[in-house]
This record gives structure tokens, sequence and C-alpha cells, in this order.
């Protein structure tokens, strides 16, 4: 029934958007004050999304051109400049960082022998956000004074995760300021790139909740710079939880490994399936390059619970860097995070109940997620906190040659937003963390005590909350 309703909006703001559309491209302007080189300019909307304005401009001879916006209020405010488009006749100007229902103006700026030339002032409308789209977040906070300017100064990546698919960037208001849907798909997991792109697992509702079998890669302008399906090239397996780019450009992600064992031995069959994770990295093809499977370095019979745990062994959850360049992958079942040699496979360390890292008596963490290293070359982490019933972050100071770990910040949450399953936690400065309790719809702001300074309700359960600055957002975004 769920399916059936977004269906039928989905539809519905489909030929909403496209009337609109039409409306607006209609709009054929010509005879500029510039005639002898603007011949004609349409505006509309840029696939279908609201928040960017598609400008098309047809020029009489190969120009350089770029278009200038603001918001209209009768002078100048501050303007905002699209790329430019060199040295041809027909120009498209994607113009982000729109407001909902707001009036704007803009001119276009064309260079002709090295002679800048500016059109007259025209001015457009942007429409309301679809229905389905509003009131989808809704923020808080004691006191405004209280939020760090850095974090007023980025936005938020969410995604939600069933069909159909949106990932949205989110001011700390609550505010939409750019999103991306997808019909018959959700975004299971999403990651901003080194590149300013946007890196997504895409799935389908009968797939569970992190795991996929489609990788897309977007722009911020919301055009489609890579595609892949399972099934393409070496790419076989089913893909969850992470998706990366490496220093090559390549994918990285973790995917499902299945291993056929006899298992009678404990109770099992003799062709029973054991699902471990690994590692995979693929170029854009989908040709595998490298790959690394937990059966690799762990035998599943030292595993006591096997015959319960075999449909999803050791459940890894992240996958990210250290600062060497090895994998830091963390899992949910046996509450550990590994260190695992990049191109041997080989684990380095282990980090948790059981491991090979000396952990001091208070980070009595259980299960993690979101496993990274943060500004400070910690090792962070959100500590789920399923044995206590309260959830918090960790950050640990790791001395690897000594193999031993201290605690340089331990945040534990209220117990109100307990969180057991997915979740993370990110740096925003010295002072606050960015923390996302997946389960709870919220996302809070803390500071190193553990004292929330904002909160943010949202209508999707995101698996993570990123905090993108404002510098990868730029040109096409100014929070």
């Amino acid at each position: 029934m769920v399916q059936n309703q977004y269906s039928i909006v989905n539809s519905m703001m489909k030929y909403f958007l496209r009337c609109i559309a039409v409306v607006l491209a209609s709009a054929i302007l010509a005879g500029c004050s510039n005639s002898n080189v603007i011949k004609e300019i349409k505006v509309g909307l840029h696939n279908d999304n609201e928040l960017k304005i598609q400008i098309d401009v047809l020029t009489g001879s190969p120009v350089d051109a770029h278009a200038e916006y603001w918001v209209d209020k009768g002078a100048d405010t501050t303007k905002q400049v699209s790329p430019v488009s060199k040295n041809t006749e027909s120009h498209r100007f994607i113009l982000c960082n729109i407001i909902p229902k707001t009036n704007y103006a803009y001119h276009i700026i064309t260079v002709v022998n090295g002679v800048k030339n500016i059109s007259k002032t025209y001015t457009f409308s942007s429409n309301d956000l679809p229905l389905f789209l509003q009131d989808q977040f809704k923020a808080k906070s004691a006191s405004e004074g209280h939020i760090p300017a850095e974090f007023k100064d980025g936005l938020m990546l969410i995604n939600k995760r069933y069909a159909p698919g949106v990932a949205y960037l989110v001011d700390y208001k609550g505010q939409i300021r750019w999103y991306h849907m997808i019909d018959g798909l959700g975004f299971k997991v999403i990651h901003f790139t080194k590149d300013n792109t946007l890196l997504s697992i895409l799935g389908r509702n009968d797939e569970p909740t992190s795991y996929g079998s489609e990788i897309l890669e977007i722009n911020l302008l919301g055009d489609t710079l890579l595609h892949l399906k399972k099934g393409q090239g070496d790419f076989k397996q089913t893909i969850h939880h992470e998706i990366l780019k490496n220093n090559k450009d390549q994918i990285v992600t973790l995917f499902v490994d299945q291993k056929i064992m006899d298992l009678s031995s404990i109770g099992g069959s003799k062709k029973d399936t054991v699902n471990g994770d690994g590692i995979m990295i693929m170029d854009k093809t989908g040709k595998q390059l490298w790959k690394w499977s937990v059966f690799d370095v762990m035998d599943p019979f030292k595993d006591p619970k096997l015959l319960k745990t075999k449909k999803d062994w050791m459940h890894a959850n992240s996958l990210n860097y250290d600062k060497d360049g090895n994998y830091l992958m963390s899992f949910y079942n046996n509450g550990q995070i590994w260190k695992i040699d990049s191109h041997t496979g080989k684990v380095i360390w282990k980090f948790g109940k059981g491991g090979t890292m000396t952990m001091p008596a208070e980070c009595n963490f259980t299960q993690a997620h979101a496993a990274h290293i943060n500004a400070d070359g910690d090792l962070m982490f959100f500590d789920n906190g399923v044995e206590k019933h309260q959830s918090g972050v960790f950050a640990m100071k790791l001395d690897e040659q000594q193999q031993t770990s201290k605690i340089d910040l331990h945040i534990q949450l209220p117990k109100e937003v307990f969180n057991g399953r997915m979740g993370s936690a990110y740096m925003i400065n010295d002072t606050s963390v960015l923390v996302c309790c997946s389960k709870r719809h919220i996302i809070v702001l803390t500071d190193r005590k553990g004292i929330l300074l904002w909160t943010m309700e949202t209508s999707v359960p995101t698996y993570r909350a990123n905090f993108i600055k404002n510098a990868q957002l730029s040109p096409y975004l100014k929070p």
C-alpha cells in the first residue's frame, strides 16, 4: 500500500512538473539589448527538479557566457554566478541554490573579442517544493547562539532508503537546499566524495535496509556520472553498507560473500550457506581489481553461535581508510573494528572485546558504526550501546606499536535517543559532534560533554548524517 501511494504521488508530481516546465520553457525571450549576440533564452526546470533552474541561451556566434542571478527584491542583492560556458553558440546554465517560492532576477554575461556584454535583466519565480518533500525535517535549538558557525556554514547529507529514493542536502534550519529523487529504488547508502560528487548504493524495497544491487554517482547538478548494475562485468555480488572511491578513482565497496560449508557436525546440513563479508574494488566498467574476504582470515567454526549467525555471520557495517591508506572495517555482530592491510589483506589489529588492541575499562562499547579517522587523527565511531541501553560516541588515540589505546572523547547520549542499530558521529569542529540516531529518526548536535546544542527530527530513518563543508559545495550551493 505504501509503495502504491508513493507511485501515485510521484506520477502526479511528474505530470505537474512537466506542465510547469512547459510553461517556463514557453517564455522564449528574443531581441535582447545585445541582439547581435543573444538570439534566444529559454527558462525551465533541470531534470524536473524544483531547486534547479535551467537557462538555455542561443547566441549568434561562439562566445564565452555565464549567468548571474539573485533574489529579486527591487535591487541587486548578492549575486550568484553559474559556471562559464565557453566558445559555443548553445549555452546551458544550471542555477542551483534556489529557494522555493521566491522571485529571482538574472542576466546573461557574454564576452565577444574580450569585450564584456551584460544583457537586460529578466526574472523568474521558483515553485514550492512538491508536497511529499515538505515538512521532512524539523530542527530546533535552545539558543541559536550555541550553534557553531561551522555548522551553520555547511549542509547535512541525508538519504531516504525506500523507493522512491531521495538524497537530501539539508541546512541547520531543517530546510532542503538540494535533492535528487529516483523511482523504484532507494538510496541505501550515500557518500560525498573527494571529487564533490555523490556516490550511492541503490536497492529495491525488498532488499535489506543497507543492501543493494546498483551503484550511482551524480554531481551536484544532478547529472549521472556513473550507473552500474549487478550483472555488469564482474559486479555479481550484492553490495552493502559502504561505497567509497580510492585515490585511483576506483569504486570500493563491501559485498556479501557466500560460502558453502559442511555444518553437519554442529547440527547444520552438509551443504549449508554461510554469509560473510568482503571488500571489493572495481573500475567504472564493473571490472574487479581486488577482493578480500573475511573467510580469508577467520574460521567460521570458531563462532559457537554459527548456526544462528550463518545468514549474516559478521555483519560488516562500515569501511573507511586509516591515515596510512589501509582499511578500517567495523562489524556489528562481534562488536569489533579491524584494520586490514589494503595490499595483502592481512588483519593488522582488532579493536573491541576479544581484540588485539588493549582498551581502557571505560571503553565498554557494544557494537559500532561509522568507524573513521577524525580531524585529530583519532579512531572515531558511534557506539550503539546495546548492552547498557545507552548510545554514545568514542574517539580513541591508538598506539599501534604498543597495541594500546586511550580515550580522547567519550560522549554519552541521553537515554531517550538510544539507538541500537545504525547511526553515525562526525566532528563539526573541536567542540561539537553531529550524531545520527537512525532508529529514533533524530539527528543531534552535541558538545564534548554530551549536552545537546541542536536537534532535528527526520521523517526518514536515514542511515547516517554526513556533514558537508561550504568549500565542498561551491560554486553550486551556498548555505
